[in-house]
């Protein structure tokens, strides 16, 4: 395949290395939230009050995604995905390398949680953009019958975002004691997210736009305004959307945040351990996303995901029984089964969300479902599920996903009763 320039193996990679840098963002900020941003950026109360500040600080970026979705989706449906990605990208690396510069607490006082929300309100803002950007360059240049596995591509940047954090976080660990790790050695990873940026950049720029987005201009002229024609005539297939992603976001981030927060504090997993237990179990991750995507293209990909969300039923269930036996070899079965499950509720979500709308507002209505389903989803997911772990153990927790899970599969059956080429 090529279109124009766009040669198959850049569009994959332009695709990947914009997902691999949110994910590696996101995630370097998660990992630093349960491990040393409470004490550092917030003042004094109790280890469990400044994790559960730290942990709001993380969701603010939920919170303004779909305000990034509405501007970069507008910009993206109106003069076209490849500036648009561009702007997302450095919006969203600038906003990370930032956070590396930024004194404690202890040092400046509140000015230090104020900057530190005002920089993840930037990562934020430009993550908003970029899931959809990412998704939509992959499956626009898709040859037919291959949506689903081109889709895949970008969701593997989850897998790997989450390797490179993680491994940094865990060579880190090795290398420096724990003062030192809190003192600078957390900075290390934010400063190395501009290499990927700068990575993304020099893919991005040699790109051309989709086929779908010029045959689009061809047909018509771009809306005048993308959000006002997706809440007319496309409202409820948006919701509808934004219901089927709310279980990938959930089960993501109580696997990774959740679960290493919770579980090196609280039941007393030791942090290197896990954190190389999940650096494993992330490679499940992987082939989910890689077999989900094949999947979605001998079936459809709304059918796959609804096998994700079974699978994310059965993970629930058997968090408490394996990640709370406080035996690392159960907490790391609980890991894996749980990070398949994302697997098979992610990978097809490409090809699912863009097949639901149209070219001409398809980055804005993907942009607003996807980043809506985050904050239901993931934006308050760790904090919500380390209330509930307090409140009534970690069963309550699993009885979260489940719910995710369940809601996710609604919005799945209820986008095919409006449109059967959704899933069946």
């Amino acid at each position: 395949m090529n279109s124009g320039t766009n040669s198959t193996r850049r569009v994959l990679l332009a695709s990947l290395v914009g997902t691999s840098v949110e994910f590696y963002d996101f995630y370097i900020y998660a990992t630093a939230t349960s491990l040393v941003f409470g004490p550092l950026f917030f003042p004094a109360s109790s280890p469990q009050a400044q994790l559960l500040a730290a942990y709001a600080s993380f969701s603010l970026a939920f919170i303004a995604r779909p305000v990034g979705g509405v501007i970069f989706g507008h910009f993206g449906d109106r003069i076209g995905r490849k500036s648009t990605l561009v702007a997302s990208l450095l919006l969203m690396g600038l906003s990370t390398a930032a956070i590396a510069f930024l004194p404690g607490y202890a040092t400046i006082g509140w000015w230090a949680p104020l900057l530190l929300c005002l920089l993840r309100l930037g990562q934020g803002i430009g993550l908003g953009g970029e899931w959809s950007g990412a998704a939509l360059l992959a499956v626009e240049n898709a040859p037919p019958g291959w949506r689903g596995r081109f889709g895949s591509v970008p969701q593997l940047g989850a897998p790997i975002g989450f390797i490179a954090a993680n491994g940094f976080f865990l060579i880190l660990g090795n290398w420096l004691t724990p003062e030192q790790f809190a003192a600078w050695g957390w900075r290390i990873p934010f400063l190395a997210s501009v290499t990927l940026v700068a990575l993304g950049l020099w893919v991005r720029l040699k790109l051309t736009e989709t086929p779908a987005f010029a045959h689009a201009l061809e047909e018509a002229p771009p809306p005048a305004v993308p959000l006002g024609e997706v809440l007319r005539s496309h409202f409820v297939l948006t919701a509808a959307g934004t219901l089927g992603v709310v279980a990938c976001f959930a089960t993501y981030y109580i696997a990774t945040a959740f679960a290493l927060g919770f579980g090196t504090t609280e039941i007393g997993y030791p942090r290197q351990q896990f954190l190389g237990a999940q650096l494993i179990a992330i490679l499940f991750m992987a082939v989910g996303i890689a077999i989900a995507g094949w999947a979605s293209d001998r079936v459809k990909p709304g059918t796959v995901l609804l096998w994700g969300c079974g699978m994310t039923i059965v993970a629930g269930l058997l968090l408490a029984p394996l990640l709370g036996s406080g035996v690392m070899p159960r907490a790391f079965a609980f890991l894996c089964i749980a990070l398949l499950a994302m697997g098979f509720v992610y990978g097809p979500v490409s090809a699912w969300l863009t097949g639901l709308f149209p070219a001409r507002v398809r980055y804005t209505a993907t942009s607003i479902a996807f980043n809506l389903g985050g904050i239901i989803g993931g934006g308050l997911t760790p904090a919500i599920a380390l209330k509930l772990a307090e409140k009534g153990g970690l069963q309550m927790v699993g009885l979260y996903l489940v719910a995710a899970a369940a809601l996710s599969a609604a919005g799945i059956l209820f986008a095919a009763r409006i449109d059967r080429r959704a899933i069946l």
